[in-house]
């Protein structure tokens, strides 16, 4: 009892969390939840959601509770021996599910539960949560005889741990590179704030000089303002490169893991009988099959092509006739882009980033939060895995019912996994002792606090904030507490971005941008002429952007509607052919940096933040029907949506509240794809 990983109530004890709890407390989890199943299957009683169903979520909880914090301290904290103990734990705890989802005793309790005549009576988020159920044992291998049942138990085992080796090899690749600057008119063009960052680095590290490195709040303004072009080679090459044979240290080269997995998931498909795993991970979501997302992505790449080819376009004249750059290089394309923006607009990211101090811009988000979903949100005491890490209470509007709480984790460091994220940490739930309010982890990398300096963030850091919040929110905010359809337990993956990119849309409203900014010298609120060059540069090479994402979508759909594992980089060069514009390196190595379909739970997925933008941006429309920030349309959206779990399926949440099937309009206007 003094293992904090068993500790199920209150908040997690991460502050007291060691590597060497994690085996004892996950052996004694997976005894508790095994001894839970004999239980329920050795029930002499007809099936029923009290006697079947509650039980075995209630155990499911508790290991998941205790994983989900290993798991989460793995990515925020690593250590070798932390990274030990989790990759250890891993095969034991897929084993374990392996076996729940193949059982069938278990699986013949629930259809028997599915088929008895007291099945109508139950509430619909049960008789849904049992309809889950029973379509992942099928998927889990329910109906396979030996030996193929442990063949395939045996396929996601070994997916769960290449998908964690790859999740190491490209932390380690990013954080262990470094380029010690000893020239100072190298520098010339980067922000003061980066430069102090990298001499603090430097000093850290017993160096003379500043040292670069590829964290996100270091990689992005070299690219963008560094104006000496060889530093610009330099980690552009460094990062194309991470966890490939060309990388720093070939013994992390991720090609063979992407092989296997490949390899692992067409024969997961086969022995579950669909052609391949694409369509197997279409079976959960809301698309239908895998031609419905191919045409999808193929008509957006139609429509963005031209807007693509102007802007590439337009940014070649600009640099050759202007930076005299002749031969727009891959290591080229930030800067150039930088320099034409502010030359179009006459502003840049840097003076924006001014006015976006993080204490103002939490206040403004926690504003805009309040304001839809008629909640108060309150900083409060708590320990956690890092000093900078902070906590907050959501309270309803009156401050006496606690709704739920959030961690936020915003700065980037050191063995902490480059991105931004949302886990949760407590669904929920009905329990003896009362409701038990939600936790949710909410995880950025932006850059910390220089010499004592308030930290002051990009618009894009920005919206990164507000996007994680709206996956948190969707969490947070539920109002079914049924496992297995409570918050984003079984809502459909290419809508589960909805929540979070509609959020992203309030950082484009002047009421919201004006109370949230405050000059970091001055204090004055951002000026409305600089936000109207933010508006109207907000479409910028859209075409580039979006037409990235559809490449990256069709990579990793066709990457995995071959039946047979095909090399990854040709079918990247393939589709680069068929939709870019823009040119890579030939040193590019970007599928081995892919984690999010490699190691992310993205694979054949990543379409789903194309397709859950329709629905955001077609949902956010009716806020700007209403005005902007509504409340009538806040509380509306967390009635049909946010608040209903995956009770219903996302399309018939979203017709509750929008009173009609989505619409493409929206999404093409939000994305500047406006043809004439």
């Amino acid at each position: 009892m003094n293992n904090p990983l068993l500790i199920s109530s209150g908040l997690p004890r991460c502050s007291d969390i060691r590597s060497e709890h994690v085996a004892p407390a996950l052996a004694q989890r997976l005894q508790e939840a095994r001894d839970t199943v004999e239980q329920v299957v050795a029930c002499d009683e007809p099936p029923t959601w009290e006697n079947l169903a509650a039980p075995l979520a209630e155990t499911l909880d508790r290991l998941d509770q205790m994983w989900g914090a290993v798991s989460h301290l793995n990515a925020v904290v690593s250590s070798p021996s932390l990274r030990d103990a989790y990759n250890t734990g891993l095969p034991l705890l897929t084993a374990f599910h392996s076996e729940v989802s193949q059982d069938a005793r278990l699986f013949a309790r629930y259809r028997a539960l599915r088929d008895g005549m007291l099945f109508e009576a139950l509430p619909e988020a049960q008789r849904k949560a049992i309809d889950n159920a029973l379509r992942d044992f099928r998927l889990g291998g329910v109906d396979f005889p030996e030996p193929q049942r442990s063949q395939f138990k045996a396929l996601h085992e070994e997916e769960a741990q290449l998908s964690a080796t790859f999740d190491d090899h490209l932390l380690d690749a990013t954080q262990d590179f470094s380029l010690l600057v000893t020239d100072e008119k190298e520098l010339v063009g980067l922000p003061s704030d980066v430069i102090a960052e990298a001499r603090a680095q430097a000093e850290k590290n017993k160096q003379t000089g500043w040292r670069l490195t590829l964290l996100s709040p270091c990689y992005r303004p070299v690219m963008q303002y560094a104006e000496h072009r060889p530093l610009r080679v330099a980690l552009h090459r460094a990062y194309a490169t991470r966890a490939s044979e060309l990388g720093v240290d070939p013994a992390r080269d991720n090609t063979a893991l992407i092989h296997r997995l490949l390899t692992l998931r067409a024969e997961e498909a086969t022995l579950l009988g669909y052609p391949h795993y694409s369509a197997v991970s279409l079976v959960p979501k809301m698309a239908g099959s895998v031609d419905e997302v191919l045409t999808f992505l193929g008509d957006l790449a139609k429509r963005a092509r031209p807007f693509a080819e102007r802007d590439l376009a337009a940014l070649k004249t600009f640099a050759r006739d202007t930076l005299g750059i002749e031969a727009l290089e891959p290591w080229d394309v930030a800067f150039a882009s930088e320099k034409m923006k502010q030359r179009d607009y006459a502003f840049s990211d840097q003076e924006v980033r001014a006015y976006f101090q993080e204490e103002k811009v939490l206040s403004g988000l926690f504003r805009v939060i309040e304001t839809l979903y008629g909640v108060i949100v309150r900083a409060a005491p708590a320990e956690a895995w890092h000093p900078d890490v902070r906590h907050f209470e959501l309270r309803d509007e009156t401050g006496s019912e606690l709704i739920g709480r959030f961690y936020l984790d915003l700065y980037a460091r050191e063995k902490k996994q480059g991105g931004a994220w949302m886990n949760g940490a407590l669904p929920l739930r009905i329990t003896c002792d009362g409701m038990q309010r939600p936790i949710v982890y909410l995880t950025c990398n932006f850059p910390a606090p220089v010499n004592g300096e308030p930290t002051t963030f990009t618009h894009d850091d920005v919206l990164t904030l507000f996007h994680e919040f709206g996956h948190g929110l969707h969490q947070l905010l539920t109002r079914e507490p049924t496992p297995g359809v409570s918050g984003l337990e079984g809502f459909e993956w290419d809508a589960v971005e909805l929540p979070s990119q509609l959020m992203e849309n309030f950082c484009w409203e002047w009421e919201v941008i004006e109370a949230m900014s405050a000059h970091v010298e001055t204090g004055s609120s951002l000026p409305r002429t600089l936000f109207d060059k933010m508006l109207a540069a907000r479409h910028f090479q859209a075409g580039l952007m979006l037409l990235r994402q559809i490449e990256f979508g069709l990579f990793d759909m066709r990457l995995h509607a071959m039946p047979l594992p095909p090399d990854a980089r040709a079918v990247l060069a393939s589709v680069r052919r068929e939709v870019a514009v823009m040119r890579y390196a030939d040193y590019d190595r970007f599928e081995n940096s892919f984690g999010h379909i490699f190691a992310g739970g993205y694979a054949a997925g990543y379409y789903s933040y194309l397709w859950a933008e329709v629905l955001s941006s077609d949902a956010y429309s009716l806020f700007e029907e209403a005005g902007g920030l509504s409340a009538t349309v806040g509380r509306r959206l967390r009635d049909e949506i946010l608040g209903r779990g995956s009770v219903r399926n996302a399309l018939q949440s979203f017709i509750a509240f929008r009173d009609r099937p989505p619409q493409m309009d929206a999404f093409l206007r939000h994305n500047g794809i406006i043809e004439h």
